[in-house]
């Protein structure tokens, strides 16, 4: 990270206090962390002309709106509000679009290339498992999964995002939380 990466806290105080630029610092350091992590997450029937990235941007603007009502309480909290903001927004576009279903013309010559029931079921399941094994993770190895696997943390990135001294530290806390998760994912499977 460079020598001007300023703590997230540091940057909420300033956009509280009206500084547009923190504000755009914050806007961009999180875009493409929860671009990544939302990509496959809408399903392709759910989409209309906005896609994935559309809805993570509009949900990060609308977010900011109401930055003043955000309680950050620990080191992670921004991100995991807004990954929750986003989840809550790719839920209700889910509901909007099984209420209006798209009207397409099939054409008989194309193969569909969409998941099967059982395929779309078995991706759910283990979704249901993951998210079910992250809530029972501590909050430190919840904000390590969720730093390294979701948003794409570099070690050096989640060192400051998580408070640790070292990318190194960083990098261990991640092993040690992916183990936690995979034994409760297992636990979940049985």
């Amino acid at each position: 990270m460079s020598q001007g990466f300023e703590s997230t806290a540091r940057l909420l105080d300033r956009a509280r206090c009206g500084d547009q630029t923190a504000l755009e610092q914050l806007f961009t350091r999180h875009l493409k962390p929860l671009q990544r992590w939302a990509s496959g997450r809408l399903p392709r029937w759910a989409r209309d002309i906005a896609d994935t990235d559309d809805l993570v941007q509009d949900t990060l603007i609308q977010s900011f709106k109401r930055l003043d009502a955000f309680e950050a309480r620990g080191v992670g909290a921004l991100q995991a509000y807004l990954r929750q903001a986003v989840l809550n927004r790719i839920r209700d576009e889910i509901r909007r679009s099984g209420r209006h279903p798209e009207h397409t013309q099939l054409d008989d010559g194309l193969p569909d290339e969409a998941n099967s029931p059982l395929e779309h079921a078995i991706g759910r399941e283990a979704l249901e498992r993951y998210e079910g094994a992250l809530e029972r993770l501590t909050n430190q190895e919840r904000d390590a999964i969720v730093a390294r696997l979701e948003m794409g943390y570099s070690y050096e990135e989640m060192a400051e995002a998580l408070g640790k001294p070292t990318a190194d530290a960083a990098r261990k806390a991640a092993q040690r939380a992916l183990v936690r998760l995979v034994e409760e994912m297992q636990r979940g499977a049985q």
